[in-house]
């Protein structure tokens, strides 16, 4: 098992193997901060994925490389919108989406996957059975990260399904570390939406 996924970095630049051990470790912070509430989610996960970025560009993964750029652009509003109001309970509660809200989730998702898919088009790269599940998954992404800077508990949803897909499509693709990392995201989102949804009913028995 530990071949399995460690197999790529025998021959991998040393650097590189440091720079993905950051994004395994900010990013994995970032999920944690996340679930507690905590502001410092959008610093530690922009690191995560500005590196991500550069390490996807270079292995030629152009939709995760995308989702990553997406996920650094979200990081920036979504720490706008935790910090803009001061307490976390006044001024940006947990709360559910409402039926439009749903509405823009699906059709985040569905843009997404059409303009990943015209990128691959555009640039002429091969399509690969793999890249239509990242081009799946980083739909599901880009809606997750939508729902997380309006902190609804959906995101958790979302990350949930989006993590277990990807958990063996890195592991295909010889990115060992980053697979770890979303197979412990899983774990940290399963958590977390437990956590949020008890803040919810706590919420709904005061009122």
């Amino acid at each position: 098992m530990i071949d399995f996924f460690f197999e790529n970095y025998k021959n991998a630049p040393l650097w590189h193997i440091i720079l993905e051990f950051l994004v395994f470790v900010c990013g994995i912070l970032s999920v944690w901060f996340a679930k507690k509430e905590n502001i410092w989610v959008y610093p530690t996960g922009l690191i995560a994925t500005v590196i991500s970025v550069y390490l996807l560009y270079i292995a030629g993964y152009i939709g995760d490389m995308i989702i990553n750029g997406y996920f650094s652009i979200m990081s920036i509003y979504g720490w706008y919108v935790w910090a803009r109001g001061g307490s976390v309970e006044d001024n940006l509660p947990i709360t559910r989406t409402s039926f439009n809200e749903k509405i823009i989730g699906i059709v985040l998702f569905i843009v997404t996957v059409f303009v990943v898919f015209g990128i691959y088009k555009y640039f002429d790269y091969t399509i690969n059975p793999d890249n239509y599940v990242d081009m799946i998954s980083s739909g599901i992404f880009f809606a997750g990260m939508w729902y997380m800077a309006r902190k609804k508990i959906e995101n958790w949803t979302l990350w949930i399904i989006g993590d277990i897909i990807v958990v063996p499509l890195y592991a295909y693709r010889g990115l060992g570390m980053l697979s770890l990392q979303y197979l412990i995201f899983t774990i940290l989102a399963i958590s977390a939406y437990l956590e949020w949804r008890k803040i919810l009913d706590s919420k709904k028995q005061l009122s």
